[in-house]
């Protein structure tokens, strides 16, 4: 899992054939079902139009999505949201993390060892603290189509977009969050415990709203293109 994990942050366009491929290089016999199951554990997959993207619950709601050639233009415009896979020792856990667009400021973040939403929920009720969207994007995965997620941006009054299948690319601003992660972060620092990875990834991500130069802000940082923003990312 760790051997995909890497090459898919590397080569996001890489289906399961060419993962498959790419370990057995290394030596590792496994087929496309084995390769496939693990890409679903870890809620990854090739960046490229297909029929379907992530695992969903059919009997939730879906919403359409809103962003087509939207022009991003100011904070709090749109806001998104996306789950991740992070090695721990012989173990993983999940990261998830809600994202301004605009000023691709990290408002909050949360770690879990399943997949249940709990924690989607949490990091989406710490981010509505700071302030609210206009639009809030999502894949179309069970952890945001379920009814205690929904409903704390219906009760707001937030308009929900969801990414339309085949189309990987639009939470493209969330992916690159987890490219910069994994690489400035998880990759160097090899965490071994829920603790390390909660400590680390804590001063990741104050230094990635507050010092990491963004070439796409004209190298400013996150937090001097959000007004709202807070001195710290907490837990």
């Amino acid at each position: 899992m760790d051997l995909i994990d890497r090459q898919h942050t590397k080569t996001p366009f890489y289906g399961n054939r060419r993962l498959v491929a790419y370990l057995n290089t290394l030596g590792y016999n496994v087929n496309r079902k084995r390769v496939r199951r693990l890409m679903q554990l870890m809620r990854i997959e090739a960046i490229y139009p297909k029929p379907q993207l992530s695992r969903r619950d059919k009997t939730h709601k879906i919403y359409p999505y809103l962003l087509r050639e939207v022009r991003i233009e100011r904070p709090d415009q749109v806001w998104s949201t996306d789950i991740t896979y992070i090695k721990i020792g012989n173990g993983f856990v999940y990261l998830t993390a809600v994202m301004d667009w605009y000023s691709r400021y990290v408002l909050s973040w949360r770690l879990s060892n399943t997949l249940e939403n709990s924690f989607c929920v949490e990091a989406l009720e710490e981010s509505l603290v700071i302030s609210q969207p206009e639009i809030f994007n999502t894949d179309q995965g069970s952890q945001y189509t379920a009814i205690n997620f929904l409903t704390v941006l219906e009760k707001r009054n937030i308009l929900i977009s969801m990414d339309s299948k085949g189309r990987a690319l639009d939470n493209v601003f969330v992916e690159r969050l987890w490219r910069a992660v994994k690489y400035e972060d998880v990759y160097l620092k090899d965490y071994q415990t829920m603790n390390d990875a909660y400590r680390s990834l804590k001063a990741y991500m104050n230094f990635y709203n507050n010092e990491r130069l963004h070439q796409s802000l004209k190298y400013g940082v996150p937090r001097a293109s959000y007004p709202k923003a807070c001195a710290t990312v907490s837990l």
